[in-house]
């Protein structure tokens, strides 16, 4: 899908469940990259019947987004069209995540904190050819690969089931991630028990002050009475 001509005029996809953010990064690359063809849209199922019908060089996904989450957008994208180059752009700087991205077949990991600057370096680096990845988990990154980070019992966890833990760690409730990952409660709740069973938690108070210690921070403070209760 990618070929020198194109290095030129790069034609760029963009997924991301935010108008705001999506347009924000058009702007930005149309600025700063001479002659991007920059499209976008809202969700992985859309980008996939978009790349059906349209070249692209590289695609620029979010992390997390309702039904497919970016990683597994970026290994659907690499059984297709092997040669598309990806990039993961993250509200979240953990490492557990860009080691995540990586194995899922990702080309860079870059923060939505990150300067104007670093998003286009990053952006021209994997058009290139290159690999790129945040400077504030790099060294995280290479400590956990190595052996010598934090624990690796996360590793026990699949993609999905990461993702039911931030959110429960945010304090969304059960009703919420099932409508947000569009799957059933039923389901939700499968994958919190077997959370619970892999990382032999007894209770959901213990798997949300798990998924504190991994860095998964919510987006409110919890009172010690929720954590007692575990009532998300």
């Amino acid at each position: 899908m990618t070929d020198a001509h194109h290095l030129l005029t790069p034609r760029i996809l963009i997924v991301d469940d935010h108008v705001v953010v999506r347009r924000g990064l058009m702007a930005l690359i149309e600025d700063s990259i001479s002659g991007a063809q920059v499209s976008e849209v809202s969700t992985g199922f859309a980008a996939l019947e978009y790349l059906r019908a349209n070249p692209a060089d590289l695609v620029i996904s979010d992390l997390t987004m309702p039904g497919m989450n970016g990683l597994e957008l970026v290994r659907r994208l690499r059984l297709q069209w092997p040669a598309l180059r990806t990039l993961i752009v993250s509200m979240h700087a953990e490492e557990h995540y860009a080691v995540r991205a990586f194995k899922a077949g990702a080309h860079g990991f870059i923060t939505k904190q990150s300067s104007s600057a670093e998003i286009v370096e990053a952006i021209t680096k994997v058009l290139a050819g290159g690999m790129y990845i945040t400077g504030s988990v790099a060294e995280t990154l290479v400590n956990t690969i190595s052996g010598n980070g934090p624990s690796g019992q996360s590793a026990q966890l699949t993609d999905r089931e990461l993702e039911v833990l931030r959110r429960l760690v945010s304090g969304e409730r059960m009703t919420d991630i099932a409508q947000a990952l569009h799957l059933s409660i039923k389901t939700v709740s499968t994958h919190k028990a077997r959370m619970q069973e892999k990382l032999q938690l007894p209770s959901t108070s213990a798997l949300l002050q798990y998924g504190l210690s991994l860095g998964l921070h919510p987006a409110r403070g919890w009172t010690q009475q929720e954590l007692e209760m575990g009532s998300h």
